[in-house]
């Protein structure tokens, strides 16, 4: 019996020590994104937690929280700065006039593809390392591809034909809209479907992609590929500070190397979503318009108050606004 209690003794303390140093250098950190687990911008997130666990050799471990289950779109920056989140996933757009100098890369400049976009907004953090984001460590950005217009019964191939429509905008979306004579109306786009369809509003400012994800190609009969005057939007990947610096500096280099990968991987996974996106518009009975040269020269021209608008704003906070605005143009050369 004193054996057996002995040897009782020894596994309980066994069980209750210290754990061992592969364990102990373990960081454990959490991941908040507001896509759905569906979303292919959530499964790439969720392949990042993956491969950051895999080539750390598991020294960084990471539990991932889709659907805003977490933090919501809105709460994710703070979230994460407050440390309710470690890593998190949003657009900057979700609290405007925040990040003034990225806001610049969310402007209709005239977006091909979600790649261009996604490269500019990069290179835009690399260039002016901005004061917005000095209280995060930013893993990196991406952009979804061209932001267009598309109408529910009416075709728009001239700024004649949209003035007046009702178009479902919000942000720089709704600025470009009423600059071009339509009539923005801000509404979130999870709303978007049944606006359509009951004809509160004529049409939508959005990506391609939307016309499957949020099946809009059902109600939505023609798109117009203004491309030199689209806009995208910016998402942010960052990192609450404390919890970066808690990760030993090999690991650190590795995950800088996945990020670089990763945000190729996420304009990818964009571009393939608006291929599919237009189909989608096709094979609904949708129809796209495409603008003569002078006809989309005359949308560039009247898009530049917004251009304009944002210079003025960031000139009153201290920043060169054209100086952010002319180095945002040159990445698209």
């Amino acid at each position: 019996m004193k054996k057996l209690l002995l040897s009782l003794a020894a596994l309980a303390a066994l069980c209750t020590a210290a754990p061992g140093p592969a364990l102990a250098d373990t960081v454990r950190l959490t991941y908040s994104n507001f896509f759905p687990p569906a979303n292919h911008q959530s499964q790439l997130a969720e392949a990042w937690c993956r491969e950051v666990e895999k080539r750390t050799g598991g020294k960084v471990s990471i539990n991932y929280y889709p659907g805003g289950t977490l933090t919501q779109a809105q709460q994710t920056y703070d979230g994460v700065v407050e440390g309710i989140a470690d890593i998190g996933l949003s657009c900057l757009a979700y609290t405007r006039g925040r990040f003034p100098v990225m806001a610049a890369v969310d402007l209709p400049l005239g977006y091909k593809n979600a790649a261009q976009a996604t490269e500019t907004a990069n290179a835009v953090y690399a260039r002016f390392k901005p004061e917005e984001l000095a209280d995060v460590e930013v893993m990196y950005f991406n952009g979804h591809g061209p932001g267009l217009l598309f109408t529910t019964s009416k075709p728009v191939s001239t700024l004649e034909e949209l003035k007046g429509q009702k178009i479902r905008s919000t942000g720089n979306s709704a600025q470009l809209v009423k600059a071009l004579g339509g009539t923005p109306v801000a509404k979130p786009m999870p709303e978007n479907y049944q606006l359509l369809q009951k004809g509160v509003v004529d049409g939508s400012m959005h990506p391609i992609e939307s016309n499957l994800s949020f099946k809009l190609g059902e109600v939505c009969k023609f798109g117009t590929d203004c491309f030199d005057v689209a806009y995208t939007t910016v998402f942010f990947i960052v990192m609450n500070k404390a919890k970066w610096a808690a990760i030993d500096p090999e690991s650190q280099s590795v995950i800088r190397e996945i990020n670089t990968q990763w945000a190729a991987k996420h304009a990818q996974a964009w571009d393939e979503a608006d291929i599919e996106g237009r189909r989608y518009l096709i094979e609904q009975g949708g129809t796209v318009i495409e603008l003569s040269a002078e006809e989309s020269a005359r949308w560039v021209e009247a898009s530049r108050p917004v251009i304009e608008a944002y210079i003025r704003e960031t000139d009153a906070r201290g920043l060169d606004g054209a100086a952010i605005i002319e180095y945002t143009r040159s990445t698209l050369q």
